[in-house]
C-alpha cells in the first residue's frame, strides 16, 4: 500500500525560481505557485505585488513521503534561496518576498523550527536566519501564466539569470546521492 501524498508550503523570494528547483527533486508528484500568509482573500498577482495585501509568494508542493521527506524538501528549501536576507531574494524586494514556512500541521512547525536550530548550531549562515514559521491559513494558486514559468519561458532573462542557477544547484544536489 503506498501513503498518500502530502502537501509543504514555502515562500522563498519569487514563486518562479522555488517552483522549477523544486520540480527537480525525486518523490515532489507537483508544484504550484501561489500566494499565503495574507489577509485579502483570493489576491491578484498584481495585489500581492504591491506588499500590502501581506501575502507571500510561495509554492505549494504534493509530494510522496515515501520518497522524499519533509525534512528534505526543507533542505533543498534553505539551499535554493537566501534565509538571511530579510523581506528580499536578489533583486526582488519587499514583504511578498520573505522566507517562510507555511506549517500545515504542528508536526511542520516542529519540524522547521528544529531545523533552524540545526543551522543555527551549525553556523550554516554567517548572518541571522530571518525566515518565518507560519501556520497556513488559505494557499491561493497563482494565475496561471505563473505556473510552470520557467518550463514554458526558459530562455526569459529573469529566467536565465536568477531560475536557472537554482534548478542547476538542486540538479547536482541529488545526482550526489
Amino acid at each position: 500500500m503506498t501513503t498518500d501524498p502530502e502537501l509543504a508550503t514555502f515562500a522563498g523570494g519569487c514563486f518562479w525560481c522555488t517552483e522549477a528547483a523544486f520540480e527537480e527533486v525525486p518523490g515532489v508528484q507537483s508544484v504550484t505557485a501561489g500566494y499565503a500568509g495574507g489577509d485579502v482573500p483570493d489576491p491578484s498577482y498584481e495585489e500581492v505585488s504591491t506588499g500590502e495585501t501581506g501575502h507571500a509568494e510561495c509554492v505549494q508542493i504534493e509530494y510522496d513521503p515515501d520518497t522524499v521527506s519533509y525534512v528534505d524538501l526543507l533542505g533543498v528549501f534553505f539551499r535554493v534561496h537566501d534565509p538571511t536576507q530579510l523581506n528580499r531574494q536578489g533583486p526582488d524586494v519587499g514583504t511578498q518576498y520573505r522566507s517562510a514556512i507555511f506549517a500545515h500541521d504542528m508536526t511542520q512547525r516542529e519540524t522547521a523550527a528544529e531545523f533552524i536550530e540545526i543551522l543555527l548550531a551549525e553556523d550554516a549562515y554567517d548572518e541571522e536566519i530571518v525566515t518565518e514559521i507560519e501556520d497556513l491559513d488559505t494557499f491561493y494558486p497563482a494565475e496561471p501564466y505563473h505556473q510552470d514559468y520557467y518550463e514554458e519561458n526558459p530562455e526569459d532573462r529573469y529566467c536565465t539569470l536568477y531560475v536557472e542557477p537554482k534548478v542547476k544547484k538542486v540538479q547536482a544536489a541529488f545526482s550526489e546521492e
